[in-house]
Parts: structure tokens; sequence; C-alpha cells
């Protein structure tokens, strides 16, 4: 199959594609508006056989029509971010006040339907199964485990998804194996003490000074309780104390997020944390309980799933085109809820041009845009991994 020529023919159907889903972004749980497009996009390829998932996600499966038990799921990611875009110039700028594609799922949703449909249009050349999770809610690290806890990737052979990655040129493709993106765990510090006037502070327990103690100290368990080659972030963004400027605060919240790229490391920053909470809070006279949301497993790609994307990416555009080094990122992405029980790969799709400055700003800014040739380039890796897949080319 030349998928590759079939992709760029396929090219403004994409770009199409991916400015529709742009201009119509839906936050985590809410992509109703998109799910519907997703079917009748599904539907006019030919793919009946689809369903939603928790409300907002879509589900979707088609098989060859040769004799074959191998099954490949493929899936995108499809919310968008409560950011303002910038970009009001661009033809296709978000209609939606607030809301963005920031993090490049628009390209992510055109991307597996390009692929789903070069892969339809071959299915009488080949056997197995084919599933498309359209999943919902990655940036909340929500959608990915409603997906497995579905049974949808029981069965499945091998997974496989794309990110868009700014930081590499298009053309390009990041294939690493091990660690690529950290852990996301997000935490709420609730800090206890008693008020009193500002001038009688004996008399009372100061919330708002514990809790700035509390940030202090977490930083202090990065620096000086892992190593330095061992990737660890641990951030507060928010604080909130006190009633008034004259009165010791009564209560303090705080709220941040933890970021490592080992189970290990993830699992003793937690420890860390509840005691150092618990031990500052109480040295001043105060209590302190650590509430915490687990959003996302490390993602860590297998060899074999690298191995085998690693081959299409080099035989597809070339040697140089491959990237096997790309920096860990210390961002999440619950891709790697899917790759804890099925081999596969996470690849990364350069989506950065030189004469579009706007294409290399970072994920989650509110001026980023994509070069759209990244679209074809995922169609092509959708389709061509699962085509070597289910016929057993990488055997």
């Amino acid at each position: 199959m030349d998928f590759r020529k079939e992709a760029q023919a396929l090219a403004p159907y994409l770009s199409g594609l991916r400015r529709e889903f742009h201009m119509h972004p839906e936050v985590s749980r809410q992509e109703f508006w998109t799910a519907e497009r997703i079917e009748k996009e599904l539907d006019a390829i030919g793919i009946a056989d689809h369903r939603r998932v928790d409300g907002s996600g879509v589900y979707a499966v088609f098989h060859g029509e040769k004799p074959g038990d191998r099954v490949m799921t493929l899936r995108a990611d499809i919310d968008a971010l409560p950011i303002q875009e910038e970009n009001t110039a661009l033809p296709y700028c978000s209609k939606e006040p607030g809301v963005m594609h920031a993090c490049g799922h628009d390209g992510h949703a055109a991307g597996l339907l390009g692929g789903a449909r070069l892969l339809y249009s071959h299915k009488a050349e080949f056997g197995g199964e084919v599933r498309l999770f359209f999943q919902h809610a990655e940036e909340i690290g929500y959608g990915g485990r409603v997906f497995v806890k579905e049974g949808l990737l029981k069965g499945s052979g091998r997974v496989f998804g794309i990110h868009m990655a700014p930081d590499l040129k298009v053309g390009t493709v990041g294939v690493k194996t091990g660690p690529n993106n950290a852990s996301v765990d997000h935490f709420t510090i609730r800090v206890k003490g008693v008020a009193s006037h500002v001038s009688k502070p004996e008399q009372g327990v100061d919330a708002l000074y514990i809790a700035s103690q509390i940030v202090v100290g977490l930083q202090a368990l990065v620096t000086r309780r892992t190593s330095p080659v061992d990737p660890l972030v641990i951030g507060v963004g928010k604080l909130t104390a006190g009633t008034a400027y004259n009165i010791v605060a009564e209560n303090a919240v705080l709220e941040g997020t933890v970021r490592a790229m080992t189970a290990e490391t993830r699992k003793n920053a937690q420890k860390w944390i509840n005691a150092l909470c618990a031990q500052t809070a109480q040295l001043y006279g105060g209590t302190a309980a650590v509430e915490w949301i687990d959003f996302a497993t490390p993602l860590v790609n297998p060899e074999l799933g690298c191995k085998e994307a690693g081959q299409v990416v080099t035989d597809l555009f070339g040697p140089q085109a491959l990237v096997t080094d790309r920096e860990l990122s210390l961002g999440g992405d619950d891709f790697a809820e899917f790759l804890l029980t099925v081999p596969g790969c996470y690849a990364y799709v350069g989506s950065a041009s030189d004469s579009r400055p706007e294409t290399r700003r970072p994920l989650h800014n509110d001026g980023m845009d994509l070069d759209e040739g990244a679209l074809t380039v995922a169609a092509v890796l959708h389709a061509e991994y699962s085509w070597r897949y289910l016929t057993g080319a990488f055997d």
C-alpha cells in the first residue's frame, strides 16, 4: 500500500477537518459537538459500528475482510483547554470564548479520522480488527481510564497514538523507548489553625504561615531528597488563606501538582509530602491534611512498539525523519494507561515550521498553531503501522 501518496491526496480533507475542530473546541467531558462531528465523519467513511463512551468519547470498530484475528487499537484525544485564543486573525480561530485547542488535539482527531479512512478503503486486503478510540478528557487525566475500565482495550495486540510536537520540525517523528512523559498527581493541602488578632499571634495558630513554610519545604524535597538526574517537579499553583489583613488566618488551602518519571519517585514524593505537611503544621500548633488525585501514570514506551514504529517512520520518510533522543517531558498524557497492559507506542509528530513562528509556540500557549503538513504524517502513521501489524509484516 502506498499510504503516503494516498494521505497526501487527503491533505485538504484533513486540513478542513482539523479547522472545524479548532473552531469548535470543547473542554474535558463536554466534547459533545466534537463527538457528534466524529460520528458523522465515521458514517461518511462507512464505519457504522460506533458508540459513545461516557457521554463524550467515541469508540468505533471495523474489520478487515481477509482471515485474521489480530486487533489494533488507535487513539486520539479530543478535548480542548480553557484558554482564550490569541490568534484572532486566523480564519479558523476558536469561536468559543475562553476555550481553545492549544494542545493539538484538533490535529489528533483529524489525523486519526484520516488514518481510519485510509485503512477502511483497503479493508478487503487485510484481516483482523481495527479499534478507534476518540478519547475525551485527556487534559484532566480521566478519559483513558474510562476506556480501559469499559474493557475496550481487551484483546488488543497493539495500541498506537500520536501527539503533535512543536519542538520538532514537520516531517520528523519522535519515537523514544522508555520514559517519555511524567506521572501527574494533583494535591490539595488543607491547613487548620486558630484565628486571633495579629497583635496577639501567640493566641492563635497561623495557617497562612504554616502554608508558606510548606511551600518552601516542598522545594527542598526536590533538591535534597532526590537525585539531580531523576526528574521531579513539585509545584504549588494556588494558595488561599485568611479573611482579613489583621486576623491570624485560621485556614489555608494549597493546590499543586507532582510530576515524576518513575513509579518509585512518584511514590516517594507522595510519602514525603504527606510527612512534611503533617510535621510542619504540628510544629506550629496546627494540622494539615493532603488530598491526592491521580491523573496519569508515567508514559513509558516499550522497546517492541518503538522498534516497530521507528521502522515505519524510517521506511516512509527516511532515517533522517526519526528522532530517538527527544527530551523528556514533565507534562503528562493518559495514553500511559493503555501502555500499562498492551504493547505499542506513543509517537510525537513534528508540527513546527520555520516560516510560521506560532507553530513553534509551546503546548498550552494561547498563540500556538500547527503546520498542517503534520496531519498527513499522522494519518499515514496510523494506517501504515496498523497495516503492518495486522498483516504480520513485523514478524
